[in-house]
């Protein structure tokens, strides 16, 4: 969840790794820190809260070198406070680091039995004294830096920085993603190619227990036996100006506003024009092979995968399991055979899916993802990755990124019932024209801005508020409440309106507002039923639907989100709309900070 950055160039170090720790801080902004070497000298910087704070202590009590490494920190083991913070230093070294060390209180123990004491409650200090203490052993800066990483259980993306070293650092991956810039008489590390992307476009993505020596003209990288391996150098293209706010106030806004252009890409990447089916990429996927199929994903693309599992069965007519990541391998579930296995992730580095997806390796008969970075861990480790080519996403909570997932998903339901022959050729083709018009229907429910903000609004002065759906419209309403959550900090629960009277209708009176999802579709009336239960009860329902469904529905509702029409299956993309702006609006309402809301992170690199 942390993210880490090393330079070692030809300019002052410290202004550069603060710009990258900015593009990096979406991963973490519990503290940040900088450290660096000049003259032979190792210094150190760090603050707690968001990076700004850096940037201030470094106006006051600047740090020169040309050589370091920063870090923006979420909190896993020990508070955030300065001396939590990272980069961790003993003596001549120091250390930042992504994920969990596991055996660190036996590393602990073992520090303390060679009478070495501790200053932090971190598990990252103790690699940090570690490498310390074999260095007073005799060992050169690589070898201590080697022997402390063959110590190490847990998941970690680390780098090492050195006393009297302004042309190395060390680092390595276990677990936490990690990836090396190369420049011209420069090099570079970072956590991911968004912080090296205006730094360089060439770039090295270690692999799993991969370890390097860097200087300014050379890359060692060994692999988790200790051999020499050849990892390929490859160039990325991360548009620069896709990670600013263009305008917007927010980066939530602004990835808000994008869904119609990113799902427009992604749609023709999937269905070329000129072509009247579903083209996926490499050697692509036979579905009349696969007898069931297990969906397993966290957060909001867990949803996604809800969301799909009724297109897989309704469409392709294949069974599906979904199950959330940090459960599923625990269950140790049987996977019979003729069974695939698709894991959703924005990051394609979620620990928890990332584990799921190793479990179920040697068991699957195929191993799927659907994923928005294609050089992610998960992609890497798939037979078949799907890209969803929605961008970069700054905002902690995922808005076009689960668009994107939705609409891939829907589009591989739409291949998978095209080989197993249960789609007739004229409902494909309804598909299709209505995927490829989708992107004007996203604009027009954009368009409804004002309306969402006047109801979201309202929504802010409530403590607790309830969605409900019903079919594609309750993963919906499971969003629906977990974004308002994550970014505005009320309470909020979503059900089946079918479940509403086995209990949550206990919690409803006048100051409720409910919100509920429902589309003039099939289950239109059922839905209808179930807001009359809560207006008998007083309740304040806010009705986001068609104008069929507004028309047929909307009497004595508290508030109405007008949604234009679109094809049955695509709802679930749609509603997406207005969910996302209800959170957003009523957060902004309430001044918390949308982009970086409290105790979470971008991406979720430790269990």
């Amino acid at each position: 969840m942390c993210g880490i950055v090393g330079v070692l160039g030809n300019h002052e170090a410290a202004p550069i790794l603060v710009e990258a720790l900015k593009r990096l801080e979406y991963r973490g902004y519990d503290s940040a820190g900088i450290a660096t070497v000049s003259e032979g000298a190792l210094g150190r910087r760090r603050a707690v809260g968001k990076l700004v704070n850096l940037s201030d202590l470094l106006v006051h009590d600047p740090l020169r070198g040309k050589s370091g490494i920063g870090h923006t920190r979420w909190a896993t083991h020990g508070e955030p406070s300065v001396s939590n913070a990272h980069p961790h230093r003993a003596g001549p070294v120091a250390v930042v680091h992504n994920g969990i060390i596991e055996n660190y209180k036996e590393l602990r123990e073992e520090l303390a039995g060679c009478g070495i004491g501790f200053q932090t409650d971190t598990d990252t200090e103790t690699v940090a004294l570690m490498a310390e203490h074999y260095l007073r052993e005799g060992l050169s800066p690589v070898e201590a830096a080697y022997k402390t990483i063959d110590r190490l259980d847990g998941a970690f993306a680390l780098a090492f920085l050195f006393d009297g070293e302004e042309d190395l650092i060390v680092a390595a991956r276990k677990g936490s993603p990690l990836a090396i810039g190369h420049g011209t008489g420069e090099m570079f590390v970072g956590s991911d190619a968004i912080a090296l992307a205006p730094l360089t476009d060439r770039i090295t993505y270690l692999e799993e227990g991969d370890r390097a020596v860097l200087t300014r003209t050379s890359l060692e990288i060994r692999d988790e036996r200790g051999e020499l391996a050849n990892r390929a150098v490859k160039t990325v293209q991360v548009d620069a100006a896709r990670i600013d706010k263009g305008g917007h106030k927010h980066f939530m806004a602004k990835e808000i506003a994008e869904q119609p252009v990113v799902i427009a890409e992604a749609i023709r990447h999937y269905l070329p024009l000129g072509g009247d089916e579903v083209v996926l990429p490499g050697e692509g996927m036979d579905f009349s092979t696969v007898d069931r199929l297990t969906m397993v994903a966290c957060g909001t693309a867990f949803y996604a995968c809800l969301t799909a599992k009724y297109w897989f069965e309704q469409i392709a007519r294949i069974p599906v399991e979904v199950d959330i990541a940090s459960e599923f391998r625990y269950r140790e579930p049987p996977i019979p055979g003729r069974t695939a296995a698709l894991f959703v992730s924005q990051s394609g580095e979620t620990a928890d899916t990332l584990a799921a997806l190793r479990y179920c390796e040697d068991k699957a008969d195929k191993i799927l993802s659907v994923v928005n970075v294609p050089e992610s861990s998960i992609a890497r480790e798939s037979d078949l990755a799907l890209p969803i080519h929605a961008g970069v996403e700054i905002g902690v909570a995922s808005t076009k990124a689960f668009t994107c997932q939705l609409s891939v998903l829907l589009m591989l339901a739409l291949k998978a019932a095209q080989d197993r022959g249960t789609i007739t050729p004229e409902h494909l083709e309804a598909h299709i024209a209505a995927l490829r018009g989708l992107p004007n229907v996203l604009s027009a429910a954009l368009e409804q801005n004002e309306a969402i903000r006047k109801t979201a609004q309202k929504l802010s002065e409530a403590r607790d508020i309830l969605f409900l759906g019903r079919g594609l419209m309750y993963p919906l309403a499971l969003e629906g409440a977990l974004k308002l959550k994550e970014i505005s900090y009320i309470h909020a629960e979503a059900y089946a309106s079918g479940e509403l009277k086995h209990g949550p209708i206990a919690l409803i009176d006048k100051h409720m507002p409910v919100v509920v999802m429902a589309p003039r579709d099939g289950l239109f009336e059922k839905s209808v039923s179930n807001m009359q239960e809560v207006m008998a009860r007083k309740g304040k329902v806010a009705l986001v639907s068609d104008e069929k469904g507004l028309k047929e529905g909307g009497d004595g509702i508290w508030s109405a989100i007008r949604m234009p029409e679109v094809h049955p299956n695509l709802t679930p993309i749609l509603y997406a709309i207005p969910a996302q702006l209800l959170a957003y609006h009523t957060a902004v309402a309430k001044g918390t900070d949308v982009d970086q809301p409290r105790n979470l992170a971008k991406s979720v690199t430790v269990e």
